[in-house]
């Protein structure tokens, strides 16, 4: 009986714990029913948004970069297709190191990659894809292929790359395009057109290529790709095509820029040439170049060391940001303030001792003994300092300021090109604003003085310069100075100019001009570039100048073999051509050059018999190397505060005078 009992009590646990597990298990199957309903119902549309989302990747499609080509189509950038060896570092197992070694034993990797590599890395996001090799050859590609299953986050990638085929010619005003660094990104980022730049990896970083980047860059498109659990792409499923850049059209003469570089040779210097009807830039020399081919990856650090250390400057954008003082260049404009002004008549003529005393300060002439009896035509033709000496202290420095201004001196051109500097063009107001002393801020009358012959405080641009020409040349109508001739629609292939009108006109009288003119014919015909200009077969106005860099002792003569390299004088010429009808306008300078009609002149010479007859220069001339850095200049400062009641160009008591 009581066995019973117990297996009564035994069955009743059971059929409780039975009950207790069925209830248990129904419960679990209720969750999971709810679960499953829950996920296949209420959250249908947005797990299989996801589940789609995973098996469709969006890919960024970048569009073809913008062609620029010269005025006659010759190609200065383009584009090409190759390979490169790419790295997900966010997504490689092992040490990244490690990982290098290995891709190098099927790949040539050189020490220079890995650092420009790993350079790479600290200015982008490490789960970015980077370039640890490029323009791999065939026989590298299918060695990693057949290897590929040993490296996850490591893809070969046919990728578009800048070339500029031309090398260094011209490279300052082509520019480059580089890798899109951190603050390349931030700035994308605050910007309305952030979309448009998914997926690009290159953007400009000088030149046209960074001032038009816009319009070279194009519109990104898109790919629907449908990607296997691995991550593979298998097809693809929609495609919105991208747009083309737009092409560049310059306006520069390419043959006529390899043609004036080639003279330059290894002297250091600028030269601008305008077409003065129109502003088209035809030719923006700086000396001495760079390959921009070196930028497009990542320079290597030798390279960069031996273009950023170098004492030329190779980098340094000369017609742009380079001032120089004008020297006996200025003596036309000043001539014309005269004319204008009413202070001087082309037959009033003076007498020139050799020199110009001003106070206690003897402003020398650079001929001993001077010119004699000088009237207008004269002073121009053989640049007679004395003349000007007079001239700057009869007109006064604000007057020489507010007619000079409207030609473009000490005043940003508006040139399509970033960092363009203002130069100096001096006045009392312009004082008063720079010196923060009393006894600085007060300007004396001797510094007007050298500002007659285009020294003391005057700094400009070689860019100016030629702008101030072209204004000349083209009776006082301005155009603004352009380097896109251009813009081409990428896919319409319409054009659009650039600069369809004329910014405004000076106020001039044509007779005045026409005599300033005649004169600076004369230069070429009887004056200090007549021997250049011998049976040119063509005639052109110039002018001479020379540009004092570092003043000398009380007197003392200035001799070029007893003065550094870098300090000797600037030499300068400004030219339009032809006289009667210009269709260039002409500015050059190269540094320590000498005397005007020695280094610049015979460049001008060489320019202006390809650009108007055609004529190509045998060879180079052979360029000594007599040069400096587009920093130095006359030492204005040497003239502040100190010279009182009088001034001069160079300080001690006496002033040597421009030598053309």
């Amino acid at each position: 009986m009581t066995e019973f009992k117990n297996t009564e009590r035994e069955l009743h646990f059971f059929r409780l714990r039975l009950s207790a597990v069925g209830i248990f298990v129904f419960v679990c199957f209720g969750m999971l029913f709810a679960r499953f309903l829950w996920l296949q119902v209420y959250k249908h549309a947005d797990y299989a948004a996801q589940a789609e989302d995973n098996r469709i990747s969006i890919v960024p499609v970048v569009p073809n970069r913008g062609l620029i080509v010269d005025r006659n189509g010759v190609i200065l950038a383009r584009n090409f297709s190759a390979y490169t060896l790419e790295i997900t570092p966010s997504k490689i197992r092992g040490e990244l190191d490690a990982v290098i070694d290995d891709l190098a034993t099927l790949v040539d990797i050189q020490p220079k990659d890995r650092k420009r590599f790993r350079r790479q890395i600290e200015e982008t996001k490490n789960f970015e894809s980077l370039p640890i090799r490029t323009r791999l050859t065939d026989e590298e590609v299918a060695r990693f292929t057949a290897q590929r299953f040993r490296f996850p986050g490591v893809e070969i990638q046919a990728r578009l790359f800048r070339q500029y085929p031309l090398g260094s010619v011209a490279s300052h005003v082509v520019g480059f395009i580089g890798r899109v660094s951190q603050s390349d990104s931030d700035r994308i980022d605050e910007s309305d057109d952030a979309a448009n730049y998914n997926g690009t990896n290159y953007i400009g970083k000088e030149g046209l290529e960074k001032s038009y980047e816009k319009q070279l860059h194009g519109t990104t498109g898109y790919e629907e790709v449908e990607v296997s659990a691995g991550g593979r792409a298998v097809r693809t499923v929609a495609r919105t095509p991208a747009s083309p850049g737009n092409n560049l059209i310059l306006s520069i003469d390419i043959e006529l820029q390899r043609i004036v570089e080639q003279a330059f040779g290894d002297r250091r210097g600028a030269l601008v040439a305008i077409e003065p009807a129109t502003g088209d830039v035809l030719a923006y020399v700086s000396m001495p170049t760079f390959d921009p081919n070196l930028f497009v990856e990542g320079i290597d650090q030798q390279s960069w060391d031996e273009l950023n250390n170098s004492p030329d400057k190779p980098l340094v954008n000369r017609p742009l940001s380079g001032n120089y003082p004008p020297g006996s260049t200025y003596k036309p404009f000043m001539a014309l303030a005269a004319l204008e002004l009413g202070k001087r008549t082309p037959q009033q003529a003076i007498h020139d001792p050799g020199f110009f005393v001003f106070g206690n300060h003897r402003f020398r002439d650079d001929k001993e003994g001077g010119h004699g009896t000088v009237d207008m035509y004269r002073s121009i033709v053989q640049s007679c300092d004395t003349y000007y000496y007079m001239l700057a202290n009869d007109l006064g420095v604000d007057a020489i300021h507010d007619f000079m201004k409207p030609f473009g001196f000490g005043e940003k051109t508006g040139i399509d090109l970033e960092h363009e500097r203002g130069g100096l063009l001096p006045s009392t107001a312009w004082k008063r604003a720079a010196y923060r002393k009393p006894e600085q801020q007060k300007w004396y009358a001797g510094e007007t003085i050298s500002l007659g012959i285009g020294q003391g405080y005057n700094a400009f641009s070689p860019l100016q310069l030629a702008h101030a020409v072209a204004n000349l040349a083209n009776n006082g109508v301005v155009m603004k100075p352009h380097l896109v001739r251009t813009i081409e629609d990428g896919v319409t292939r319409e054009q659009t100019k650039t600069v369809p009108k004329e910014s405004y006109r000076i106020p001039l009288k044509q007779e005045n001009i026409d005599f300033i003119k005649n004169a600076m014919v004369g230069v070429t015909k009887e004056g200090t570039s007549a021997s250049i200009f011998a049976n040119a077969g063509y005639v052109s106005g110039g002018k001479t100048g020379t540009a004092q860099v570092v003043g000398i002792k009380k007197n003392e003569k200035y001799n070029a073999k007893n003065v550094a390299e870098r300090h000797r004088d600037h030499s300068l010429y400004t030219a339009f051509a032809p006289a009667d009808n210009p269709k260039i306008a002409i500015a050059i300078v190269v540094e320590n050059g000498g005397f005007g009609a020695a280094a610049a002149a015979p460049i001008v010479r060489a320019a202006l018999d390809y650009y108007l007859l055609g004529k190509r220069p045998p060879q180079a001339p052979k360029a000594p190397a007599d040069a400096v850095d587009a920093g130095s200049q006359h030492p204005a400062a040497a003239l502040k505060a100190d010279e009182q009641s009088a001034g001069g160009p160079r300080p001690g008591g006496e002033s040597e005078g421009n030598v053309d």
